[in-house]
């Protein structure tokens, strides 16, 4: 996810690049050939390395050398010896099904990380007796959209079989396997009511003690937070990753009211897309800018005006905002 404003050391066109990560300015490019006078040995580049586990039990392994989650992902299947489409997604420090600790495009240094990979599939049938289903949705960013929340009392709480955690395959035998959320939000949004339909969902591998909470309050400070205040690695999925500093704040309940919004206008939760519009707004000196702005760096969403206006104001006027 192409992020806008966001201070990072980017590298230098043309630098070598180890984890996605530049050489620090002014590192020699190489060393000066043998002999020559004051000639010194290059600094050494920094060598990013994480611990991983299978989240239902596995030795532990390391990783490195990827610039984003689908590298992330066949890095992690090297290590185990399966196929990268069997891991479902990621969690950080913590080997349960916790919605809060999901990864996304940013990896503290310090990070631990657990890989929930394919368990049972099973198929549901729904009849959709009101508009919403009570489903936030959300995905891994290598093609699979998963459930991040169920609300409660909604239609699909009453369903016990579907869990948090839970991905979707398919939608009435059709194969949603690389949609992104907000294009499976939507087609479950245009389903018609009282027509039933079947979901084919896949849980993930589960230990005996990785219970999900079926909802969640939406006002959870630490919702997508990543280790505050310290380096991050930062996953682009279009160009190098790069080390960053941890968000301020600001940035953080900024996004995370950005990210209530997604949820309560497309069903989506996504906190890289939350953080990626505070850039954008921060920037912009009124909706109409933003609604362009955006329009250029996420042309697909197709924001309706009311959102973008919305998003702006609960960046540079939050106060406002909640009244």
């Amino acid at each position: 996810m192409r992020r806008v404003g966001r201070r990072s050391r980017q590298p230098p066109e043309g630098s070598l690049m180890e984890n996605g990560v530049g050489r620090e300015p002014g590192t020699p490019e190489a060393p000066a050939a043998e002999g020559t006078p004051g000639a010194r040995p290059p600094r050494p580049r920094p060598r990013l390395v994480f611990h991983t586990q299978l989240a239902h039990g596995s030795p532990t392994g390391r990783i490195e050398g990827f610039t984003n989650v689908k590298e992330l992902y066949t890095k992690i299947a090297e290590v185990f010896g399966i196929s990268p489409t069997e891991i479902l997604f990621c969690t950080l420090n913590t080997h349960k099904v916790d919605m809060q600790k999901l990864l996304g495009g940013q990896i503290g240094l310090e990070d631990f990380i657990f890989a929930h990979v394919r368990g049972e599939t099973k198929e549901v049938e729904v009849t959709k007796t009101e508009d919403a289903l009570g489903l936030t949705i959300t995905d891994n960013g290598a093609g699979y959209a998963f459930i991040k929340r169920i609300k409660e009392g909604s239609i699909i709480n009453r369903l016990q079989t579907v869990c948090v955690g839970d991905s979707i395959e398919a939608i009435n035998d059709h194969t949603i396997v690389g949609c992104r959320h907000y294009e499976v939000a939507r087609m479950l949004r245009e389903l018609p009511r009282a027509q039933p339909f079947t979901l084919r969902l896949v849980q993930p591998k589960k230990a005996f003690d990785m219970i999900g909470q079926r909802t969640r309050s939406s006002k959870s400070p630490s919702e997508g937070r990543v280790c505050s205040g310290k380096e991050t690695l930062r996953l682009r999925a279009q160009g190098p990753a790069t080390l960053e500093d941890g968000p301020s704040p600001f940035e953080e309940e900024a996004a995370r009211r950005v990210d209530d919004l997604l949820e309560s206008y497309m069903g989506i939760r996504d906190s890289e897309l939350a953080s990626t519009m505070v850039e954008a707004a921060k920037e912009s000196p009124g909706a109409a800018q933003l609604a362009r702005d955006l329009d250029s760096v996420l042309g697909e969403f197709a924001f309706p005006q009311e959102f973008v206006a919305e998003v702006w104001a609960a960046v540079c006027h939050p106060k406002e905002a909640q009244k």
